[in-house]
């Protein structure tokens, strides 16, 4: 989720500060550790990240899993290994795919405007509902407002249309098809269209279709006001300014973010999930094509990158691509993906970067996981086993 601009002040101010870490990468065992370890103890003693944590698979299956920093700064216990966390904005790719598994079924059409699913919902200054596609949505096309601009301080439970209608309370930014602007608002959205067409909770048909069909046993969608994590995870902090104390975040309502980035899961989860979609296991032929169809994407991704439908392509230093998303939100930054031959990896730090810096740091750990497992660059011993 593309959180960077909503502030969680009222959060911050009810929380206890617990002081700035120290730089604490990981232990590791007598052999010099691989270049994926290497990097995840960068992002902690170099970029100050609290903790990280990691699962990188190759085309051959074979897994490892990593870890550097604390998973707790107050008691320095350590990352449990392929913990949970929120995903943020890889969520949305959960929800891309339930649409186009609709599309696949002829109960969505991608090139027919929100109004025929909506009707009603989606009037504004400068916002028609006629006027934008389901396609628009999932590209962040459709020049809607994102409603996490205007969220402010009000920390509270949401529900969908309550966070439609904060968006709805401000101009199009620009005219649909008319430009690319990443905005939440698409996604919530795409959900109440699902909701619509199906007549189940969104929740429900990422769980049937998504999480069950692929065995993702540690993946799930929070239900309305649990603002705690299941299992084994590392505690996800909240920096107000660079060097500022860091603020434990974990337990919070995740409602504000919905089918834009709800979702709790593992590393080890997330690559299953890239790997099958990107190995065609989850969407027919025609609507995999649709979701990787790009048009240039800035800002939060990586340069060069290119956003399909709720997929991202992102190039790769040793050549191709991997397809991918990626997620931002309050405590927790994810990166990862999968290429087309089965590799996969997936990275998170227990924090979102409070400059460009940090975030393309994390990016370049997952290309180096990825081109590693290309060229077969497996040495030393990860710290995660």
């Amino acid at each position: 989720m593309n959180a960077h601009t909503f502030r969680w002040k009222a959060v911050v101010a009810a929380a206890v500060a617990v002081g700035t870490l120290a730089a604490a990468p990981s232990a590791v065992a007598a052999h010099r550790p691989d270049a994926v370890q290497r990097q995840l103890d960068a992002l902690v003693g170099q970029d100050g990240a609290p903790g990280a944590l990691a699962a990188v698979k190759g085309w051959d299956e074979r897994t490892r899993s990593y870890t550097a920093g604390v998973g707790d700064v107050a008691t320095g216990a350590a990352v449990p290994r392929d913990g949970q966390v929120r995903i943020g904005s890889n969520t949305k790719t959960f929800t891309a795919v339930v649409v186009l598994q609709l599309v696949g079924e002829g109960r969505i059409e991608l090139d027919e405007p929100v109004e025929k699913y909506l009707p009603g919902v989606v009037r504004g200054d400068g916002i028609d509902g006629n006027l934008i596609t389901v396609r628009r949505l999932l590209q962040h096309t459709s020049g809607l407002p994102d409603y996490t601009r205007y969220l402010g301080d009000d920390v509270r439970p949401y529900q969908p249309r309550e966070l439609v209608d904060i968006a709805l309370r401000h101009p199009a930014d620009f005219e649909p098809g008319r430009g690319w602007a990443y905005s939440n608002t698409n996604y919530v959205l795409a959900g109440l269209i699902v909701e619509a067409v199906t007549h189940r909770p969104l929740a429900e048909e990422i769980e049937r279709r998504v999480v069950r069909h692929l065995g993702l046993r540690h993946t799930y969608f929070p239900a309305p006001g649990d603002a705690t994590i299941r299992e084994a995870h590392p505690h996800g902090y909240y920096r107000e300014s660079a060097g500022g104390p860091l603020i434990d975040i974990t337990d919070m309502d995740p409602s504000w973010a919905w089918a834009a980035g709800q979702l709790v899961s593992t590393p080890s989860d997330l690559n299953r999930f890239f790997a099958a979609l990107a190995g065609g296991d989850l969407l027919q032929p025609a609507q995999l094509a649709e979701m990787r169809r790009t048009v240039d994407a800035g800002k939060p991704f990586a340069p060069g990158a290119g956003y399909g439908l709720g997929l991202v392509s992102t190039p790769l230093s040793c050549g191709g691509v991997y397809w991918g998303h990626g997620g931002s939100i309050p405590g927790y930054e994810t990166r990862g993906g999968a290429t087309e031959d089965g590799r996969a990896a997936s990275i998170t730090i227990t924090v979102q970067p409070d400059d460009e810096a940090t975030a393309r740091h994390l990016e370049a750990a997952v290309d180096t996981a990825l081109c590693a497992m290309k060229h077969d660059r497996w040495f030393g011993t990860p710290a995660g086993g």
